[in-house]
């Protein structure tokens, strides 16, 4: 119950420090008087603009981002006691390259319309993705270091797709757009992605813990999670399915962001031990908490510049996966 409190406070807090600080910057006091009138009516005179800023820009890309973290770090939770591989993740696999494609196949060729119509397009791209790399990894032996090499295939080849559509297809102010876009871009967030985000993220956290069980067993092999009684083939369906939706849907919002579902597993395993009933809540929380310092660094890296978000992750999360490579090493 203690760590529990402690978790939710240290997202609320991240969640206001996301909120506050950014390119123009507002006092805490001003912030909070904003939340206080738009939640319970509170009435404090605030400045027009300032609300605007606050309550239509600034909250619901802050909760976006979190739900992004906290989404993408449980995938690759997921992905490595699935696949029994410490190197998979969403990124890694195609699943993240797969959604992209979707998406960008229903912005530039008219397949569908508005936000459902790119996360049903990523959600399809991020589906045949893996499907395909599924499919070359067993082809090629089934193993866990083939399954890799086919997703690092796969994420070359609908990477190719994409970039192919956008030469075909897309205008230069669209392919500009999507170039951006396709680097992690939070910056046209507003709430109508909240109403899509925030759901897909608490169904695979309520999905992972339902099946804490299961993902320890997976962590021995299918075999070991057979003789205990688990139901392989549906489980892994079904976790599968979740780890593919919340991939989906975070991609079509905010693009491809990597190695937030490969290096917040590894560190939380490292805190609270490799048990699924705390490995996963304390991943979510981290990946939340995660890509809201990420967003923040990206708003005040470059004064009146955003950088890419995806741009912060990679330069945080390539050299703290080189630490765990180099952890690992020593431990074996």
């Amino acid at each position: 119950m203690l760590w529990g409190l402690a978790g939710a406070s240290l997202l609320v807090l991240s969640i206001v420090f996301g909120i506050t600080v950014g390119e123009t910057p507002l006092p805490l006091s001003r912030v909070l008087a904003v939340l206080a009138n738009n939640l319970w009516n509170a009435g404090h005179a605030v400045d027009p603009i300032d609300a605007g800023i606050i309550w239509s820009y600034r909250v619901p890309r802050t909760l976006v981002a979190a739900a992004c973290g906290a989404g993408l770090a449980l995938s690759g939770v997921v992905l490595q006691a699935i696949v029994r591989n410490p190197l998979a993740d969403p990124y890694l696999l195609g699943v993240s390259a797969g959604a992209g494609t979707g998406a960008v196949a229903v912005t530039i060729l008219g397949l569908g319309s508005g936000l459902v119509g790119m996360s049903a397009g990523a959600f399809a791209g991020a589906s045949l993705s893996f499907l395909l790399v599924v499919l070359l990894a067993r082809a090629a032996g089934g193993g866990s270091p083939q399954l890799v090499l086919a997703g690092i295939a796969g994420s070359q080849l609908f990477n190719a797709l994409t970039s192919f559509l956008i030469t075909k297809s897309a205008n230069a102010e669209q392919a500009r757009g999507i170039t951006y876009w396709l680097l992690g871009n939070l910056s046209g967030i507003r709430w109508p992605d909240v109403s899509l985000a925030i759901p897909a993220a608490l169904a695979g956290l309520v999905a992972c813990l339902w099946f804490a069980r299961a993902l320890d067993a997976f962590s021995f092999g299918a075999s070991s999670a057979a003789s205990l009684g688990i139901a392989v083939r549906r489980v892994q369906v079904i976790l599968i399915g979740a780890t593919t939706l919340m991939t989906a849907t975070m991609v079509s919002l905010v693009g491809s962001i990597g190695f937030v579902g490969l290096v917040i597993p590894h560190a939380m395993r490292f805190m609270v031990g490799p048990r699924h009933y705390r490995l996963v809540p304390a991943a979510a929380l981290a990946g939340a908490v995660f890509l809201i310092a990420a967003d923040v660094t990206s708003r005040v890296l470059i004064p009146s510049q955003v950088v890419p978000i995806g741009v912060v992750t990679a330069l945080v999360g390539a050299p703290g996966f080189a630490l765990i490579l180099i952890r690992n090493r020593r431990r074996a």
